[in-house]
C-alpha cells in the first residue's frame, strides 16, 4: 500500500512540474554559476495555450546568472514599448520557427535568438552587411544555400532563413557540444571561438565560454538571450504584458505561376503593401517573378486572394525586364520607356555614379500604372477596389481646373486617396506641391474634383 501511494505522489509530481525549469549549475573556475530564477510550472496535460506558453515547454539551454544578465533583464524590462513592437513582428513567424525547432529537436530558447539578431525586423541590415531576421552575412548566407541576386535576398526570406540559421546552430552545437559556445560561434563565428579556446588551454586557462576573451558585442550576446528568456518565462514579474500570439499558423505558402505586382498581390488579398511585404521581404522588386512560384500570405487571406484572383481578368504585372544594347544610355531607355531617369535608378537600386551595363533593368509596361505601383504604400483596398482595379487607371490631367479640398484621415494614403479621386499620385504631388509620399492626419489636400 505504502509502494502505490508512493507511485501515486510520483505522478502527480510528474504531471503538475516535471516541466519546470529547474535551476541549473555551470561549473566554471571561480565555482558554479547558479542559475537566474525563472523556473516555473507547466500543466503539460493540457496543450499549449498561445506561442509563449509553448516556446516556455521546450526551453533545454542551461540558465545563465550574470551581472550582464540583470543589465539586459532590467534594460528590457524598462522599455515595454519596444518589447511590445518586436514581440508583434515576431508574432508573424513564431509559429513556424518553433515548428522547425521542434522537429529538429532543438531548445525553443532559439526562437528568441531573432530578438536579439534584428528586433525581429525581417528587412533588418547592419554595418558588416548581415541582412534579416537571423543576420547572415553575404558569404555564410551563400554557403547555406540562401540566395543573393537581382531578384531576392534569401536572407530576408522568414522560410528560407530559418531552415538555414537551425541548420547552422545544430552545426555549430556538434562542433563546440555546449550552447553556450554554439551560441557564442554563432555571433563571433566558430573559427574564432576555437581560436579563443586554444588560447586560454594553452596558459592552463579553463576553456568554457565563461572563461573567454571576447568582443564587447559577443560578450552581451548570451545575457540579453537570457534576459529575454527571463521576462518571457515570467513577465509578470517585471510588469510586462505580452501580445497573445495564437499557436496556429500565421502564414501559408500559396502556390502561383506568373509574374505578379506586389501592390496587385495585396489588392487581390484585400490587404496592405506593407503587410504583405513582411512576409514576402526577400523580394528586391515591386514585381514577384514566375522563378518564385510561392507567395506567402496570412492564412485567413488566402481564400480571399484565390476568389478574387478567379474573377480578376486584368493585368498581374506592369513590369518587364529589360536587356539593354550597346550604346545606350539610361537617358535614352528612360525616354523610350516615359520614365524618368531617377526614377530608374531608383527602381534598379542604382546610384548616380553607376552606367548603363549588361545586366537587366526593371522597366514598365505602362509609364503611369507602373508610377502608381512604385508609390503604392500601406493601405488595404476592397475587392471591389482590386476588380475595379482591372481597367486602365484613368488619367488626372495636370491642367485640370476644377479641384476641391480632403481632409486627410487616419490610415490615409496618397496611392488610396488617388484611387478615391481617380487620379495618380504624382498629379497629387504635382496639385499639392508635395515633395515625397508623407500627409499628416488632419491636413487638407487638393483632389480633382
Amino acid at each position: 500500500m505504502r509502494i502505490i501511494r508512493l507511485f501515486t505522489v510520483c505522478m502527480l509530481m510528474v504531471l503538475a512540474g516535471c516541466a519546470s525549469q529547474q535551476q541549473r549549475h555551470v561549473q566554471t573556475n571561480d565555482g558554479p554559476i547558479i542559475a537566474a530564477d525563472t523556473s516555473r510550472t507547466i500543466d503539460l496535460t493540457h496543450p499549449p495555450r498561445d506561442m509563449w506558453d509553448r516556446i516556455r515547454r521546450g526551453y533545454s539551454i542551461p540558465n545563465l546568472n550574470s551581472d550582464l544578465v540583470d543589465y539586459w533583464t532590467d534594460y528590457y524590462a524598462s522599455r515595454p514599448q519596444s518589447l511590445l513592437v518586436m514581440s508583434q513582428r515576431a508574432s508573424k513567424y513564431l509559429f513556424h520557427i518553433v515548428d522547425e525547432i521542434e522537429a529538429r529537436g532543438l531548445p525553443t530558447e532559439l526562437a528568441l535568438l531573432p530578438f536579439v539578431e534584428s528586433a525581429y525586423n525581417p528587412d533588418a541590415y547592419s554595418r558588416a552587411h548581415a541582412s534579416g531576421l537571423w543576420q547572415f552575412i553575404p558569404s555564410t548566407g551563400k554557403y547555406y544555400n540562401l540566395e543573393q541576386n537581382w531578384w531576392m535576398d534569401q536572407r530576408r526570406d522568414p522560410i528560407a532563413s530559418t531552415d538555414a540559421a537551425l541548420t547552422y546552430l545544430s552545426y555549430l552545437y556538434e562542433f563546440q557540444g555546449d550552447w553556450y559556445l554554439a551560441l557564442a560561434s554563432y555571433n563571433w563565428g566558430e573559427g574564432s571561438v576555437k581560436r579563443a579556446i586554444a588560447r586560454n588551454e594553452s596558459q592552463n586557462l579553463p576553456g568554457d565560454y565563461q572563461s573567454l576573451t571576447m568582443p564587447e558585442e559577443t560578450r552581451n550576446y548570451l545575457p540579453k538571450l537570457q534576459a529575454l528568456k527571463n521576462i518571457i518565462t515570467d513577465p509578470k514579474r517585471y510588469g510586462i504584458t505580452l501580445p497573445p500570439i495564437s499557436n496556429e499558423p500565421y502564414f501559408t505558402s500559396v502556390p502561383r505561376n506568373g509574374d505578379i505586382d506586389m501592390t496587385v498581390a495585396a489588392q487581390l488579398a484585400e490587404m496592405s503593401v506593407d503587410e504583405l511585404r513582411m512576409l514576402n521581404p526577400a523580394h528586391n522588386r515591386p514585381v514577384i517573378p514566375a522563378t518564385n512560384t510561392t507567395l506567402l500570405l496570412p492564412t485567413e487571406k488566402v481564400e480571399t486572394f484565390k476568389r478574387n484572383l478567379a474573377a480578376y481578368t486584368g493585368k498581374l504585372s506592369n513590369w518587364k525586364v529589360y536587356q539593354p544594347q550597346r550604346g545606350e544610355s539610361f537617358a535614352s531607355i528612360a525616354k523610350n520607356h516615359g520614365i524618368s531617369v531617377a526614377e530608374l535608378r531608383s527602381l534598379n537600386g542604382l546610384n548616380a555614379k553607376q552606367t548603363v551595363a549588361s545586366s537587366q533593368l526593371l522597366l514598365p509596361i505602362d509609364a503611369a500604372d507602373a508610377r502608381i505601383t512604385m508609390t503604392a504604400q500601406g493601405a488595404p483596398v476592397t475587392a471591389q477596389a482590386t476588380l475595379a482595379a482591372q481597367a486602365q487607371q484613368p488619367r488626372a490631367a495636370a491642367s485640370r481646373a476644377v479641384a476641391r479640398n480632403y481632409r486627410v484621415r487616419k490610415g490615409d494614403t496618397l496611392f488610396a486617396i488617388a484611387r478615391k479621386y481617380n487620379t495618380s499620385v504624382s498629379e497629387l504631388k504635382k496639385l499639392n506641391k508635395l515633395r515625397n509620399n508623407n500627409i499628416q492626419p488632419g491636413s487638407q489636400l487638393r483632389v480633382p474634383s
